[in-house]
Formats: structure tokens, C-alpha cells, sequence
């Protein structure tokens, strides 16, 4: 959450261009063009007297100047952006809680169930930081986070929350109105859409994976229609175009209320260790705010989902 601190920018832009050692780069993280990148550094050598960086027309280097106060400005920055998330933690007080999650968590998991979580703990507010990058939990204004992952996080505790498991589904109209669908082979007649992704360097679940589940060996998956994320999916399903790969976690309301149709029992999952996790600093194990969110989530993990509509 790299919001700017009040009179450091000249001080950023100084670090970032020496992490990158890249002007370009530079500008591009803290929002202002390679010239004004370049003006602020002259600035700040013409006040300091020594020369930072050694200049030639294809790269940039650090001097031994240069490489001292870098260092310096790291450090600053961090204890800096450090203390700020302390006093905006501060400010909001004891009974505020910010947690950080992903999008599609937060709008297909966590949002529907908001009602319950607000009648079980009516003293305490929520609010959240929309985000799929991991957090630090002493520099950003967090205090708690749910991520998708092996769950190993430095300095920080970690609660196995579900699994995940992809699934094939499509949309009721689809099934009344399309292509027959009664074994798996009959979805080479359809368009298959599924999200085009790896995490830690793994394939997310895609159709030649689930057709190999499936006990298909020859796939063409040449036709298959990749999506950068899974709401794009439901939604080429919903609008009855396609037939989608999706988490079924993620998409149980849709199957309980009928807009979407699960397709046969088989399901494909990234890695056995992989699962989604609630996170939250070591250092709050007792904060009761953190506990009692802990406390509802685990129980709302344990309860079993809402029967779905499956088909075949």
C-alpha cells in the first residue's frame, strides 16, 4: 500500500531510481516522467555537492556517495512508512478491523456473508484493502489478511481456511437450449473458456488438466477461450455462451440459487498443500479483534455449502 508520506517524494524518487538504476522505471513507480525523475536528482546533488549517480548514454550507475545514501534512504523510507501504518492502526482504534484480500474472494465469499459476521460481532467494523499482493503487516495499514496459497508467511501465523477445487459449469439455459451434455466427451461441441494463470509458478486448473481427470488423453485444447480472471469466465457462462472451469467455493451461491449448473463429479485442485488462509501477524495472536474475526471465519469455513444444482 505505497501511499506517498507528505514531503518525501524527492526522497523516493532518489530510491527508486537507485533500486532500478533506471530512470524510466523509476518514474513509472512514483508517478512522474523520466525528465522529472532526472531534474529531481540533479536537485538533489547540486544540494548535497557530490554526484550520485555516473551517467553514460545506455545505463546509469550508483557512485560510493550514491550507495551510502541509498542506503540511508531505504531505511528511512521503511521506518517512515512503518510508523505510519502504526498511527493509521492508532487512529482507527479498538474496534476496527482492516482486512486485506483478493477481489474475487471478497465479492463471491465474503461479502454475501457480511450480514451474519456483523449480527455475531455488532461491536466491530470492517473495512478492507482489495488486493491480491501479500501485505506487510507492520509498514501497511492491515491487520489481517485471507490469501491463496501454501500458507508460509515469515513472522506471521496462518489458518487453513478450504481447499480449492475447479470444477466445470455452465449455464441452465445452455443445457436446455445447446449441444447435449451427458458424458465429458460431449463438451468437445462446446466453447470452454477457463482462467489462463500459474500460481508460485503452477498451471491453475485448465481444460486439458480436467480432461485428463476425466480420463480423456487426446485434448485439442486449441479452441479453448483463456480469460486473466475467473469473473470473466462466470460471466461468459452466465450469459449462456460458454461452458467454464471455476473454484466451486467461490461460486456455491450461483449453484444453490440456479444460475449456474455444475457439470459432472469431477473437480481438479492446484496442489494438495495449496488452500486459501487467513493470515495475521504473530504479534496479534491476542488482539481480540483478530480473534474474534479468526473465531467467525473458521466456523463459517466449517459449515457445509448450499446443495447445488448438478447435472449429469
Amino acid at each position: 500500500m505505497n501511499r506517498m508520506l507528505p514531503g518525501t517524494r524527492a526522497l523516493r524518487t532518489f530510491e527508486a531510481a537507485a533500486r532500478h538504476l533506471n530512470f524510466t522505471r523509476a518514474a513509472n513507480e512514483v508517478g512522474l516522467t523520466p525528465a522529472a525523475v532526472s531534474y529531481q536528482i540533479k536537485e538533489i546533488e547540486d544540494r548535497l555537492g557530490v554526484v550520485l549517480f555516473t551517467r553514460t548514454s545506455r545505463s546509469i550507475q550508483l557512485t560510493p556517495a550514491g550507495v551510502v545514501l541509498f542506503e540511508a534512504a531505504a531505511d528511512a523510507l521503511d521506518t517512515l512508512q512503518r510508523a505510519a501504518g502504526r498511527a493509521r492502526r492508532m487512529a482507527r482504534g479498538a474496534a476496527h478491523l482492516r482486512i486485506s484480500l483478493g477481489a474475487r474472494f471478497a465479492t463471491n465469499w465474503l461479502l454475501p456473508r457480511l450480514p451474519q459476521f456483523r449480527v455475531a460481532n455488532p461491536g466491530l467494523e470492517l473495512t478492507f484493502d482489495i488486493t491480491d499482493e501479500v501485505r506487510d503487516f507492520d509498514a501497511d495499514d492491515v491487520d489481517a489478511a485471507i490469501r491463496f496459497g501454501a500458507g508460509n508467511y515469515e513472522h506471521a501465523r496462518s489458518e487453513r481456511l478450504f481447499d480449492t477445487v475447479v470444477v466445470p459449469i455452465c449455464s441452465p439455459k445452455l443445457i436446455e437450449t445447446g449441444p447435449r451434455l451427458e458424458t465429458p466427451r460431449d463438451l468437445f461441441h462446446h466453447t470452454l473458456c477457463y482462467v489462463d494463470c500459474k500460481v508460485d509458478g503452477m498451471v491453475w486448473p485448465n481444460w486439458p488438466m480436467w480432461m485428463a481427470a476425466a480420463g480423456i488423453d487426446v485434448f485439442d485444447d486449441s479452441r479453448c477461450v483463456a480469460f486473466s480472471d475467473s469473473s470473466h469466465v462466470v460471466q461468459a457462462v452466465i450469459d449462456g455462451a460458454a461452458v467454464g472451469l471455476a473454484e466451486l467455493t467461490m461460486i456455491a451461491n450461483d449453484l444453490s440459487q440456479g444460475r449456474l449448473v455444475r457439470l459432472f463429479d469431477i473437480g481438479v485442485s492446484v496442489a494438495q498443500e495449496y488452500a486459501y488462509h487467513l493470515v495475521y501477524p504473530k504479534s496479534s495472536s491476542q488482539d481480540p479483534r483478530v480473534l474474534a474475526f479468526r473465531e467467525w471465519m473458521l466456523n463459517e469455513t466449517a459449515q457445509p455449502s448450499p446443495s447445488p444444482k448438478r447435472f449429469v
